[in-house]
């Protein structure tokens, strides 16, 4: 185990009230009568299972055996991982039903402070079960829904309960379907709450051509000063989008990790972010893997990085189109940056100067090898670059079928800003 608003159409610009209330079979309407748990969670489960007359899955009731005894050792702030794409173990993929016992299960428990239920079958009735339960939970600090299809709807109920919650640190609804209507809603409800520090919005489902997200995150940002982590995979942001984000960051104090990866930035988007590079003071981890900067965009960091920022510690620039002028200036500014200590640049051209110039910084021991994604060899007196498993969150998707799944040097965004461990 791992411790530690009714639908409107893409173009409002405004989201609406959130639904005032969310939908109970009839096999759940005993909710507010179930007593308490009086022995260990498998217990309580199997008597929930019993009582409602729900198949009890050996899967979930092995994970609380696992954690029956954490807490039999005394263990606090453990994380209750139910996650449905486990290849270490037989999985059977949890339902809206049997997530609705698990809220039960977690209703004001001390010991639990995470719930990881990354892809399984929850829908939106799932996530407004979830949700009532966040609006009076205090306890719980993490929770993690990616890969869930909980839709617009459910993305909905997750921003209501924001409004209300004052105790959850992280939440995870990367892609889990969401529309226009409730990412505008987070962004919204994010201006005032000042609890979350890591949000997760990867791949919602956009239309048109505005970019209307990101201006409302923007905007959150310029006003939020509680948010240290965000990923926004995946939002078809182009250049406008960018300096939309790089206008609000000059104004931000808190955000360090910020993900735009999978988009469509280029060049010109690299100059807006370059000139934040000069003043902001806080940002340490940047993702800009598969966009397009190539080597203009890359120049325009490496100079910004070179002279002027100092705060920066790691920057993915995967797959960009960048060539050796590009990569090679990245590398040069690494000689004059003590701070930048994490480079990823595998899926870009590399020329015989680059491979040189990146063999050199990890040979000197300026660039350590488990902060970076490329390893030097050598054959018949060239060098080349062959890829390592390194990465920001190279796990974030999948688990491997041996070793540590949550190691440092796969993950290091999540090391770098510890606060978003298990988004």
């Amino acid at each position: 185990m791992q411790r530690s608003p009714q639908q409107a159409g893409p173009e409002s610009r405004t989201p609406p009230s959130a639904p005032s209330a969310t939908p109970t079979p009839a096999w759940a309407a005993a909710d507010c009568s179930a007593a308490e748990p009086i022995g260990g969670l498998q217990e309580y489960y199997y008597e929930l299972c019993m009582e409602k007359s729900q198949e009890i899955k050996p899967f979930i009731l092995h994970i609380l055996q696992e954690v029956d005894e954490e807490i039999e050792k005394g263990l606090v702030g453990i994380t209750l991982n139910v996650a449905g794409n486990c290849h270490l173990m037989p999985v059977e993929r949890v339902t809206g039903e049997d997530f609705w016992i698990l809220c039960r299960i977690l209703k004001n428990n001390p010991y639990i402070n995470g719930l990881d239920v990354r892809y399984n079958l929850i829908s939106d009735v799932g996530a407004s079960y979830a949700a009532k339960l966040l609006q009076k939970n205090t306890t719980l600090k993490h929770l993690r829904m990616t890969g869930n299809k909980i839709e617009n709807k459910g993305g909905m109920f997750f921003a209501a309960m924001l409004q209300v919650n004052s105790s959850l640190e992280k939440l995870d609804v990367g892609d889990c379907d969401l529309g226009m209507q409730s990412v505008i809603a987070f962004a919204t409800v994010l201006t005032q709450n000042q609890t979350i520090k890591g949000l997760n919005l990867n791949r919602p489902i956009l239309y048109g051509e505005q970019e209307e997200s990101t201006v409302h995150l923007g905007h959150m940002l310029k006003g939020n000063q509680c948010l240290v982590e965000l990923h926004m995979c995946k939002h078809d942001i182009k250049n406008c989008g960018m300096k939309q984000l790089c206008d609000a960051l000059y104004l931000n104090r808190s955000l360090r990790y910020l993900d735009v990866s999978c988009n469509k930035i280029t060049q010109d988007g690299m100059v807006c972010l370059a000139d934040v590079l000069k003043s902001n003071t806080t940002l340490e981890v940047i993702d800009l893997s598969f966009n397009r900067i190539e080597n203009a965009g890359a120049n325009y960091l490496s100079d910004a990085l070179a002279s002027h920022n100092r705060t920066l510690k790691a920057l993915s620039v995967v797959s960009n189109n960048i060539e050796g002028e590009g990569l090679v200036a990245l590398s040069q500014s690494m000689k004059t940056n003590p701070t930048l200590s994490n480079i990823y640049i595998w899926g870009n051209k590399f020329d015989e100067a680059t491979r040189v110039a990146y063999s050199d910084l990890i040979h000197m021991g300026r660039l350590k090898s488990d902060n970076t994604d490329v390893e030097p060899f050598v054959v018949d007196g060239h060098v080349y670059l062959a890829e390592v498993s390194n990465g920001l969150k190279r796990h974030c998707y999948w688990t491997p079928g041996y070793g540590e799944a949550c190691s440092p040097s796969s993950n290091a965004g999540f090391t770098l800003v510890p606060v978003g461990q298990y988004l």
